[in-house]
């Protein structure tokens, strides 16, 4: 009896020195979840829109203890390009891009690629999307196409005013998609145009040159919100209050005019908000192996005073 109990004493120390090793080891062995870091360039950073995109990445960065390197190249294509290496060079887990020029940004997508870390593009697409994870556009297409159905129900012709980014890859689409609609409609005539990056200091001088140049313009198609509101100011100083302007982005600024200043007719609304919350989703899912959409289009709207009330005009959609 006493050699049972002696030996029921070895097995239970046996069973604990075992468990206890078990729990050790699990212990200092489990994987130690990784403190992940972003890049992220936008064209500029003097544009609401993509403040709004980034702080939705950010918001879920900061959530899982990650962190956010947003860096602004001031619409410099170079300096986007060498924002891109820098973040390869960090070894960087992903990197979120809104490029300036869809061509010449391909020789730092190709680097990325080699070094294994995964971009997702935001708002303008490249021009080989086969070097990147994942690309999250607006329709810009039809934002164009919408933008000019509504002028062709408010005018029967119109001698139109193009502002445009052409590098931008989602600008150049939004003015194709506008043309596309008046397109060998002798009625509706393009009298004159200009770059103007989407920027609202660059599109007021640059509008005032085409008053002066084409002082006979019924409509204004602005690329983007900033570029409206550009070519607005330059047109109230030259007191021609009797011009239609269109704009993209469904900015709360423009939402405040659409209805107040009738020249102002309407914008087409984008989700900066729902851009950013699906980049960052799809990049984490990248990272933990989950299989995500490769071109992601979210759906836009016209605004115009006919339908102002059903958006907030205190905010982003």
């Amino acid at each position: 009896m006493k050699r049972f109990y002696k030996n029921m004493t070895y097995i239970i120390i046996f069973f604990m020195v075992l468990i206890i090793f078990t729990v050790t080891y699990n212990i200092y062995t489990a994987p130690v979840a990784k403190h992940k870091v972003f890049g992220v360039s936008y064209m500029t950073m003097n544009n609401p829109f993509y403040k709004i995109i980034n702080n939705e990445i950010l918001k879920v960065v900061e959530k899982n203890n990650d962190t956010l390197i947003t860096l602004d190249p001031e619409l410099d294509v170079d300096k986007q390009n060498e924002q891109i290496y820098k973040f390869i060079d960090q070894k960087v887990d992903g990197i979120f891009i809104n490029p300036i020029d869809f061509e010449q940004i391909e020789p730092a997508l190709q680097a990325a690629k080699r070094a294994n870390i995964p971009v997702i593009i935001i708002d303008a697409p490249v021009s080989d999307e086969s070097l990147v994870n994942c690309t999250i556009v607006s329709d810009n297409y039809d934002a164009g196409v919408q933008c000019a159905k509504d002028m062709m129900e408010r005018l029967d012709s119109a001698n139109i005013v193009l502002l445009k980014h052409t590098t931008a890859k989602s600008a150049k689409e939004r003015i194709e998609g506008f043309l596309s609609v008046i397109d060998n409609n002798e009625k509706y005539k393009v009298i004159n145009e200009a770059e103007c990056d989407g920027q609202l200091e660059i599109a007021m001088p640059k509008m005032q040159e085409i008053i002066e140049e084409t002082p006979d313009i019924d409509v204004v198609m602005a690329l983007n919100d900033p570029s409206a509101l550009g070519a607005l100011a330059a047109l109230e100083k030259n007191n021609k209050n009797d011009v239609m302007v269109y704009g993209i982005d469904g900015t709360p600024e423009i939402k405040a005019l659409i209805g107040r200043n009738q020249m102002i007719v309407g914008t087409v609304a984008q989700s900066p908000i729902k851009m950013g919350q699906i980049a960052v989703e799809n990049m984490y899912n990248i990272l933990n192996g989950k299989k995500i959409e490769k071109n992601i289009i979210i759906p836009i709207s016209l605004i115009n005073k006919e339908n102002l009330f059903k958006y907030d005009e205190d905010r982003w959609q």
